[in-house]
């Protein structure tokens, strides 16, 4: 046998000798998640303390407990007898306090005392049941009566006659994902997904799109769910009739046998003190054209005679 054999002999004895990292199914830090975990120590303190509870979670109490009741149902996990599920309370504590601070997934799971994925797991459920539950309530689509609701709103608050709704995108920075080139480059020069969003005069959600590349124009994204709104808010500002507007001078005018006329504001054309007050401005550009041109001509003869007289410019 030679030497290089007895040294791969060596190698592998070695190799099968050497420990395997040990892998747990539940690590023995995880396992005090009962005595020293984030939610049994901190969060249950922070009960009693309504401000620091609200600067916690980002919402009252109250409004924690509410929507707990919706959601318990359904991001409920079976009890079996390798080991008890993660407490419902506890799984809408780690999704919103991860709302809250954007926190690394690795983050929480440490202050929590469970595992990563757990995390990322918990995290995904309950947003989606979160979605899933307040949607209909809270964010519904918005039907014929709706609309014409906002457009009545609009016309009494704001003074806008057949809006239906203020539409604007916002452009929400992100890390450019992987093996996605340039589809979420925005033209802010960083990389984005785009919330679009249709308000009423109340400041409330009508309808959102979320999540398109920041690449993508507003334009370009409300084309998108267009055909869905195109046929009912046609339909709504084809029946709907400008306000007439009453002016006090028009009963004045009448009252003394006179007959008022209206015009169009902004059309020079049908407008006689628009056409008047357009042809002021024509020739007063002209004469101050004029002027101008004299006055450069001027300062051409002054330079040019004392560049003779003197020999030099100044």
């Amino acid at each position: 046998m030679s030497s290089s054999d007895e040294e791969e002999i060596l190698l592998l004895f070695a190799l099968l000798k050497k420990k395997k990292k040990k892998r747990y199914w539940v690590h023995p830090i995880n396992k005090k998640r009962a005595q020293f975990g984030e939610y049994h120590r901190l969060c249950i303190e922070l009960q009693s303390h309504e401000d620091k509870f609200f600067q916690y979670f980002r919402m009252s109490r109250l409004c924690f407990e509410e929507l707990h009741d919706l959601l318990k149902a359904n991001i409920a996990k079976c009890t079996t007898n390798w080991r008890k599920p993660i407490h419902t309370r506890e799984r809408l504590a780690i999704c919103l306090r991860y709302l809250a601070t954007g926190d690394s997934h690795q983050t929480i799971a440490f202050s929590y005392r469970v595992g990563r994925s757990t995390v990322s797991k918990i995290v995904r459920n309950v947003c989606q049941e979160i979605w899933k539950t307040l949607q209909p309530k809270y964010l519904p689509s918005p039907n014929r009566k709706m609309w014409l609701q906002s457009v009545e709103d609009f016309l009494v608050l704001w003074g806008f006659p057949n809006c239906l709704g203020s539409i604007d995108g916002k452009h929400i920075k992100l890390k450019c994902p992987r093996r996605s080139g340039s589809a979420y480059f925005c033209y802010k020069n960083y990389f984005s997904i785009v919330l679009l969003a249709i308000v009423d005069p109340h400041y409330k959600f009508m309808v959102v799109d979320i999540g398109n590349y920041g690449r993508h124009s507003d334009s370009a994204i409300f084309e998108k769910f267009n055909h869905i709104l195109k046929n009912a808010v046609w339909n709504i500002i084809e029946k709907q009739v400008l306000p007439e507007k009453n002016y006090h001078l028009d009963k004045s005018a009448v009252e003394h046998g006179h007959c008022g006329l209206r015009l169009p504001p902004y059309h020079c054309h049908f407008n006689a003190i628009e056409m008047v007050w357009s042809e002021t401005k024509r020739y007063y550009d002209q004469a101050i054209m004029k002027t101008a041109g004299l006055l450069t001509e001027v300062l051409k003869v002054w330079i040019m005679y004392q560049s003779n007289t003197t020999g030099r410019i100044t």
